[in-house]
């Protein structure tokens, strides 16, 4: 009993295979964007450091290009691994994106650029899937379905028991009407 507990598979217990951890573990945080995100700021930061016949001539301004590449590099890893800040981590990758365009070789000839801002925005526009609905009684409990705001649905025909608010602009029935 104690191998099988150290090796995870305990009796009466399924493995999960590798491929759906990982399947899992992707889904639940904006995986596509952070790594958009790594790629573009990796491109922006190797430029200055390519030998001299690829990059431009930049002397001291290559020093801003590895910084603003690592810190691309930087949210797209806090977009991975701390996916709560995302907002944060995709609005300062386009900025940075958008920075390295005027202060580094063209943001890495366009390209750093260009998938900066895809990628910040994809981290950006990211939204964790909702919890899946609580398993309830099923229909042969005579309970009847809710809606999503909580109330049984009205059957086709019949009124509801609320009546809805008036619309702004329109004037009450002449009965509600007091007289003096």
């Amino acid at each position: 009993m104690a191998t099988a507990s150290r090796r995870g598979t305990e009796p009466g217990t399924a493995r999960r295979s590798p491929w759906a951890a990982w399947r899992q573990w992707r889904k639940g945080r904006p995986f596509w964007g952070g790594l958009a995100t790594i790629v573009a700021g990796a491109e922006i930061s190797a430029i200055p450091l390519a030998p001299l016949k690829i990059m431009l001539h930049q002397g001291i301004a290559g020093i801003p290009s590895v910084l603003m590449g690592l810190v691309m590099v930087l949210m797209g890893l806090t977009a991975w691994f701390a996916p709560q800040y995302r907002t944060l981590a995709g609005v300062l990758t386009v900025m940075v994106a958008t920075a390295a365009l005027v202060m580094s070789n063209l943001g890495g000839f366009l390209f750093g650029t260009i998938i900066g801002v895809i990628g910040g925005g994809m981290v950006f526009a990211w939204q964790p899937l909702p919890a899946g609905p609580e398993p309830g009684p099923g229909p042969e409990s005579g309970n009847e379905p809710a809606t999503t705001s909580g109330h049984k649905p009205v059957p086709p025909g019949q009124k509801p028991d609320f009546v809805s608010p008036p619309t702004l602009g329109t004037e009450p029935p002449p009965e509600s009407h007091p007289t003096r």
